[in-house]
């Protein structure tokens, strides 16, 4: 039995549906489930987005789940990893949880994507210095492509690329601006060095100030 991702796309009353088995728990005699053609993408899609999670991730779960629409069809790719160094002797516990959900238009060989990402990152330290510091964010964007749609670029390719192209740059926006301009603002409303220690500085600039105009 294999973990998967608990979420409003594969349930169905009480009950939760497993991308692995296609069956409900609870069991559920007439949950949703998605076409025959589209569960063999479904299963095509999680064992490429279970590949991924290993290799960028390194551990966590990941989860793909597929229903079907009037024109095409739609899916969420739900990724979540947490990290508990705490447990090995370092204060620091992380969670990452990706949400991706996409629409596919169909048309003869090609077909439009529109994907919307939700990249939610939050991380805990506490340290005898800091005491405990917190700091978590969200974020949400939007991509539109149109790929052509063949044996040697199917439906499971085009969604991972764009699923990987959204989840770097969601990355490095997270990086540069949120925990970068974080960093920015603690380090304005407090300094890092002792008021002893700023002071050295201080005199020492002055010094070397007063030489310079000798």
């Amino acid at each position: 039995k294999r973990d998967y991702l608990l979420c409003d796309y594969n349930r169905d009353g009480d009950s939760y549906r497993s991308p692995w088995s296609n069956k409900y728990d609870p069991p559920l005699s007439d949950g949703a489930v998605p076409s025959a053609n589209l569960r063999q993408l479904e299963i095509q899609a999680n064992e490429v987005f279970d590949i991924y999670r290993d290799l960028y991730f390194e551990g966590g779960v990941s989860s793909v789940y597929c229903w079907d629409l009037d024109a095409g069809f739609a899916a969420v790719v739900l990724i979540k990893k947490t990290q508990d160094h705490s447990k090995r002797g370092q204060p620091m516990k992380g969670t990452w949880d990706s949400i991706h959900v996409v629409e596919v238009q169909e048309g003869s060989s090609n077909a439009h994507y529109k994907l919307t990402s939700t990249v939610m990152l939050s991380i805990e330290t506490e340290t005898e210095a800091t005491g405990r510091v917190t700091l978590s964010g969200n974020l949400t964007r939007q991509q539109e492509n149109d790929y052509p749609v063949s044996d040697d670029s199917p439906h499971v390719c085009n969604i991972g690329r764009m699923v990987e192209e959204m989840e770097y740059k969601l990355r490095q926006i997270l990086e540069t601006i949120y925990f970068g301009k974080t960093k920015d603002i603690a380090n304005e409303l407090r300094q890092t060095m002792s008021a002893h220690d700023l002071r050295k500085r201080m005199e020492a600039q002055q010094k070397i100030t007063g030489a310079m105009n000798r």
